[in-house]
């Protein structure tokens, strides 16, 4: 069961994080106006990665310092997913085999 909610835990940043980084590929094509936003089906994907990406990009701009237009904080969240990726398979070992010394490392 658990190795189960591990791998569920695995495969969802995995996809996440392809998620934040379509999201920052859109903002970046929309305000190149590569991408027209009046057209419904392309405002109703960027509003789809809008809401699937902004509760967790918001508390990081609220931390993060203004940048003049760049915004840096998809790219922190990519970070901190995949500092989770390999931190997981990590708690799974302590919880299951026992292995205490993979945390510390």
């Amino acid at each position: 069961m658990i190795t189960i909610v591990f791998k569920v835990l695995l495969d969802l940043l995995f996809y996440y994080r392809w998620i934040v980084i379509l999201a920052a590929l859109f903002s970046m094509l929309a305000s190149f106006g590569v991408l027209d936003t009046r057209n419904r089906m392309v405002w109703t994907v960027g509003d789809v990665l809008y809401r699937l990406t902004e509760p967790a990009l918001r508390p990081i701009r609220s931390v993060l310092p203004m940048f003049g237009n760049l915004d840096f904080s998809p790219l922190v969240l990519i970070l901190i997913i995949s500092a989770l990726q390999e931190f997981l398979p990590r708690i799974y070992a302590a919880i299951v085999y026992g292995n205490m010394q993979g945390l510390l490392l």
